[in-house]
């Protein structure tokens, strides 16, 4: 069986290679001919742990390939995947130009009976659209589209893949899923569940999966507002309702709201598409909502913790990706926060360990570091953002004695209070009984909010 993946983004790389890992013949198609060759060069154009020594093993051993010959690598493929970005437009909807461009490239190219299978997320009706495409561009084709969403988390993606929790299999015929379940064979005998369903549900259910857990992560934050005025611990709060197995404890992490590549579109994709439907997604609208404004609130905080005026004081800001663990700087808080503080006047140096390139290219007027002690040079203010683990095990000794002030913010509460004020800063973080609360400017003077204070204050 061989398999052809369209597209070489997170999806469509990690997706192939580990198809290439399970045994199958795959050739990974991407337009952009700069990036193939990197790929046969060993060059990978995103960060993912452990993908660039997969990519080396499958490629040696000829079970991967690399192409932007569309026509030629899809002709002979028993499944065509289609996994090419579905960016949102200023309405919120998905952009599906490029799904329906590739799928009538493959009408063009098939030969003999093909599924086509939408990776990408996209809406519901979307595989009746391309089945429409492909059957209106070449009426012989003989293709079935099926739906087969992803449910990978950038920075552990290949684990997601080898080792999932669900395969989620949308199909038209059974055709279809004879080849899929084929496919998915080797993790089936791994014992992971492959669900079969229509091709309608499989669609939906990964934008409802991706707003769910948008509505997780925003609830906790609103939670951490309340702890911190009533003094309450937002982790112990978090651990207490995540215990509850109707709940779970993942995405239970109070911080500066979410980010990347897939919340912030997928649930603007799932109310706009909703609202298509006439079936308003209030619950979604709202956790948009709430979560904007938690981004340019935290931008407050920072400004408030400085003093309320930034001007001619300079703010290190460690971590700019919207997770650790990846290069990706889609949505990330940071686009948020770091302008907001240069409108305030501050100057910021920056440092973070994955995603420096890419931020470079987003954020303009920030003094990119070499490290974390660069950052804090003549800091007065020092802010985590994001939680890799390189910050969590930092000496905050050191830091403190590269900075000029005594401020730490840290967003994601990562350390313990007393390991900071040992440390000689005062400490603000989020959702703690003793931390600054800082939700408005109608919350008054930074004198009179709660904090943990520096021993001699």
């Amino acid at each position: 069986m061989k398999i052809a993946m369209i597209g070489t983004g997170y999806v469509g790389l990690v997706s192939g290679v580990c198809f290439a890992e399970l045994g199958f013949e795959t050739v990974c198609i991407d337009k952009q001919a700069d990036k193939i060759d990197g790929l046969e060069r060993g060059v990978m154009p995103i960060y993912e742990h452990g993908l660039e020594e997969m990519v080396a093993r499958n490629f040696a051993a000829g079970r991967i390939s690399f192409s932007t010959d569309l026509a030629g690598s899809v002709a002979d493929a028993d499944a065509v995947f289609i996994a090419v970005g579905t960016p949102s437009d200023v309405d919120g909807r998905p952009d599906l130009s490029a799904v329906y461009a590739a799928a009538r490239e493959i009408a063009n190219a098939v030969t003999g009976y093909t599924v086509v299978v939408n990776k990408s997320t996209v809406p519901v009706g979307t595989g009746a659209e391309v089945a429409r495409v492909i059957h209106e561009t070449n009426p012989d084709a003989d293709v079935d589209v099926a739906s087969n969403p992803e449910f990978l988390r950038e920075g552990q993606a290949i684990g997601d893949f080898m080792n999932p929790d669900r395969v989620l299999l949308g199909v038209p015929s059974p055709r279809a899923g004879q080849v899929l379940q084929t496919i998915y064979q080797p993790l089936k005998d791994q014992g992971a569940p492959v669900i079969e369903t229509v091709r309608e549900s499989a669609e939906i259910a990964k934008y409802a999966a991706n707003s769910f857990l948008a509505t997780k992560i925003t609830f906790i934050n609103q939670v951490a507002d309340l702890c911190e005025r009533a003094g309450a611990d937002v982790d112990d709060v978090a651990q207490a309702i995540g215990l509850d197995p109707r709940i779970g404890s993942s995405f239970l992490k109070a911080g500066p709201g979410y980010g990347g590549s897939c919340f912030p579109k997928d649930t603007r994709g799932f109310a706009s598409v909703a609202r298509d439907y006439g079936s308003d997604q209030e619950v979604v609208d709202a956790v948009i909502e709430a979560n904007e404004n938690r981004k340019y609130r935290m931008a407050e905080r920072i400004v408030d913790a400085g003093g309320g005026d930034l001007r001619g004081k300079t703010v290190a800001v460690l971590g700019l990706t919207f997770k650790p663990d990846t290069d990706d700087m889609r949505a990330s808080p940071s686009l948020v926060i770091v302008p907001e503080l240069q409108r305030h006047g501050a100057k910021v140096r920056a440092y973070c360990p994955g995603g420096m390139g890419n931020a470079s290219e987003m954020l303009e007027g920030v003094d990119f570091c070499d490290g974390k002690e660069d950052a804090a040079h003549n800091a007065d203010v020092v802010v985590v953002l994001t939680d890799w683990a390189e910050f969590k095990q930092m000496d905050l000794v050191q830091i403190g004695q590269r900075a000029r002030g005594n401020t730490l913010i840290d967003l994601r509460n990562l350390f313990d209070p007393q390991q900071v004020l040992d440390a000689g800063f005062t400490y603000f973080s989020v959702g703690r009984p003793a931390s600054q609360a800082m939700q408005g400017s109608d919350l008054g003077a930074i004198e009179d909010m709660p904090r943990f204070a520096a021993a001699g204050e």
